[in-house]
């Protein structure tokens, strides 16, 4: 390629001027470095700090935050797409939170010896900071946007999740996103009646409650997550107030750094609006038949669907036609404007929802249990058109699911957990096609929150690992509700002693307010026990279960940026009231854990065995337990070392491997011996340190060391001429304690008589003289 005179001479002012603007950005950045970065300290009311800064790392992101409360810091990242993808109609908002080894000072010991992909707490807790953030983004925000939660450091005392929740607040917060925070996040626990913020990990061991408060200024809630181990009503709306109080510190501290050193946050391409005409046209050829279908009781999930679908197409074809030049997709979103507008309002105007029940009342909920022989336990939960499947396997405590160092690190230093809800939710449960594959992050938290819900109702010392499994087979509304009641009474069926029956139930809203100020509602409906349109069309899902006596699990995920807290209090007393009405329905079914067995449940029983015994017990390389195993089913697991424990698939493979193990003991059973008794051993070997003698045939042969044998000082046994099948005089002096093994003298028989020689009869297992 030929260059002109004065393109190499532009070619080259153009090098220049770039490296200077390099040196000009490092040297910036330098200075960017060595300056103090913008940070703030936060004190809560129980003095307990925490510190958040920004500006020194990660700085090519649009915004980054680290937060630290003890040695536990998190760094999160916000970084959002210049423009919105052409025809997206969502804001896609992706949460990754990772814990690492390496932030603890340990090493993964999976094969890979590094991080795989993300594990249960992991998906759990990015989908808590997903909820606290979400509804606070603008609403026709539309760019990609991505969190990194990046663990710095972790000790074993503060959690990092509701760190990283604060952090994402103060990143996006001072990023040029448009976000409507800050908000704060604290975590709550309850002892003694006494309310713990920020408590650590082992006051959370003693707490009855473990509550993620996520709050926005002015008091209102975002977002509550909680277990709890039947909490009362009273304790956990203390709780509740406490921590949305605690959080306006957290609120007010990145407020103060946000006007100081945020950035100006990006124009939102508002989406255009659609033409007068073009709105009263959809309006008015949907709003009879919509508001007809909407006030029809008769129809059912599937026909509501089907009509408001054959309208949305016969709109779309006649606007269409009338408007040549509009997008189908445009008349399509402006029909679900309206089809949104018109059933909140009908909430509104008749006092009756779309399936003709009042704001509190129930679906009708039909139960039963003991469905098939072969299950331990069994239950199927229907609830209006929500219908779960669920059952209950008792297996042995190897069964229970082993935790890795950074999961038994957080659950508190709980190494396995032996019980399990797994909740699977088929794409017919909806009457839709779809892929059955990998377990997503829907599941894996439905699944969650309703073990949560039920794990305070199981005894701690239950000598049997749980496995519930819950399968969605109807959905329309709370599964994962209708799985708390399932799985409650497929564990009552399956015999498991649990202190209580447990309920869970949704609870929907749906507001009146203008301008985004949710603090002051113009008006507002709570509903009782939701259908699925009304958790899509309504503001809230509160998911609340527990007991009669108390709550056991909450969840709240918003759709509006805050609700006051007299709406939550409503919500919950709401949720009491139908729990109990849940609970009176169920316990016609089943009102204890079934007292009489199942030819089909586990046994487990404990075997004491002498320490000496063991390997009488167990065979050559385990031979014993594994010739019982495979032939009864039947394991025996060392408790210590004198108990085991046998668990068994029915009675009858207990009784027959109890046969197995007294053949196996009978065989090597020891005759009673006096302590101090003098009895004929015959030596079957001879060593340098000893000779190996037998008191009774089939006993395994014992030491009798050279300094036993004799008053004298000997070095091996050949100098007292003894040989092998030679039958001497020896006392008995016990069983060693540790070892288990005889202790034998010959040399104490040297002196004056001291008794009568016995002998030893195996057929008999009787002493003669």
């Amino acid at each position: 390629m030929i260059f002109t005179r004065k393109a190499l001479k532009l070619l080259n002012y153009r090098l220049k001027y770039n490296a200077a603007a390099r040196l000009i950005n490092r040297r910036c950045l330098q200075s960017n470095v060595n300056s103090d970065v913008p940070s703030v300290e936060v004190s809560f009311s129980n003095g307990r700090k925490m510190s958040i800064s920004s500006g020194k790392l990660a700085r090519f992101a649009n915004g980054t935050a680290v937060c630290q409360m003890g040695d536990t810091a998190v760094m999160v990242t916000a970084v959002a797409k210049a423009k919105p993808t052409p025809g997206q109609s969502f804001m896609p908002l992706v949460v990754d939170y990772r814990l690492k080894n390496a932030a603890s000072g340990r090493i993964p010991m999976n094969f890979m010896r590094r991080e795989l992909g993300p594990s249960e707490k992991e998906i759990l807790s990015a989908r808590l900071i997903d909820r606290s953030l979400r509804p606070l983004f603008a609403k026709d925000y539309r760019n990609e946007t991505q969190l990194v939660c990046n663990m710095l450091a972790m000790d074993a005392v503060h959690s990092p999740d509701v760190l990283a929740i604060n952090a994402a607040s103060m990143a996006l917060s001072l990023s040029d996103i448009p976000w409507n925070g800050p908000i704060g996040a604290v975590r709550v626990g309850l002892a003694d009646g006494e309310v713990l913020i920020n408590p650590t990990r082992r006051e959370l061991q003693s707490s009855q409650l473990d509550l993620v408060v996520s709050a926005t200024k002015q008091n209102l809630v975002v977002m509550l997550e909680g277990k709890g181990n039947v909490v009362l009503m009273q304790d956990l709306l203390k709780a509740i107030k406490q921590g949305t109080r605690e959080a306006q510190f957290i609120i007010h501290e990145i407020e103060r750094l946000q006007k100081a050193y945020g950035r100006q946050k990006r124009d939102v391409d508002e989406l255009p609006e659609p033409e007068p005409e073009l709105v009263q046209a959809v309006k008015s050829m949907c709003e009879m038949r919509l508001r007809e279908i909407f006030q029809d009781a008769h129809h059912d999930k599937i026909s509501r669907d089907t009509a408001v679908n054959e309208v949305r197409a016969n709109v779309i074809d006649k606007v269409w036609s009338s408007y040549p030049d509009t997008d189908p997709a445009a008349i399509g979103e402006e029909f679900n404007r309206t089809c949104r507008s018109i059933f909140r309002e009908l909430i509104f105007e008749s006092n009756r929802r779309c399936d003709g029940r009042d704001y509190d009342s129930l679906r009708n909920i039909n139960c039963q249990v003991d469905m098939y022989k072969p299950l331990h336990g069994s239950a199927l939960f229907q609830r209006g058109q929500t219908q779960v499947f669920c059952t209950v396997s008792l297996d042995s405590p190897e069964s229970a699911m082993k935790l890795d160092t950074l999961a038994a690190l957080d659950s508190g230093g709980l190494k396995a957990k032996n019980f399990m809800l797994h909740y699977e939710f088929p794409p017919y449960a909806t009457g839709e096609v779809g892929r059955i594959g990998p377990l997503g992050r829907r599941e894996l938290g439905h699944g969650a929150l309703a073990e949560r819900s039920l794990l305070p109702t199981l005894p701690h010392d239950y000598p049997f690992t749980v496995r519930l499994t819950s399968e969605v087979l109807e959905s329309n509304g709370s599964s994962s509700m209708a799985s708390v009641c399932g799985g409650s009474l497929a564990l009552m069926d399956a015999g498991v002693p649990i202190t209580a029956p447990a309920a869970g139930v949704a609870i929907g809203l749906v507001t009146k307010y203008e301008n985004n100020d949710t603090k002051h509602l113009q008006d507002y409906r709570i509903l009782t026990d939701i259908l699925g349109i009304e958790d899509y069309m309504g503001d809230m899902d509160m998911k609340v279960a527990g007991t009669r006596k108390g709550f056991t699990a909450i969840q709240a995920d918003l759709k509006i940026p805050g609700i006051p807290l007299k709406v939550v209090m409503e919500s919950l007393q709401k949720a009491t009231d139908a729990k109990s009405k849940i609970l009176d329905i169920m316990g016609d079914t089943i009102r204890e854990p079934r007292k009489y067995r199942k030819d089909c449940w586990p046994v487990s029983e404990s075997l004491v065995v002498e320490p000496h015994q063991r390997s009488q017990l167990i065979g050559p390389s385990g031979l014993h337990m594994k010739r019982i195993y495979l032939e009864t089913g039947t394991t025996l697991t060392a408790a210590d070392d004198s108990n085991f424990t046998v668990f068994a698939p029915s009675q009858s493979a207990l009784d027959e491997a109890k046969e197995m193990i007294d053949g196996y003991m009978h065989k090597e059973r020891v005759p009673d011996l006096e302590f101090g008794g003098i009895y004929t051993a015959k030596i079957t070997e001879l060593r340098d340190t000893g000779v190996m003698v037998i008191l009774y045939p089939s006993m395994p042969p014992a030491l009798l060391h050279n300094s036993q044998l004799d008053q004298r000082k000997i070095a091996h046994p050949s100098a007292l001429g003894l040989e092998v099948d030679q039958e001497i005089q020896v006392k008995y002096f016990g069983r060693d304690p540790v070892s288990g093994f005889m202790r034998l003298s010959r040399k104490v028989l040297q002196g004056p008589a001291v008794g009568i020689a016995r002998s030893l009869n195996k057929a008999t297992g009787e002493n003669n003289s």
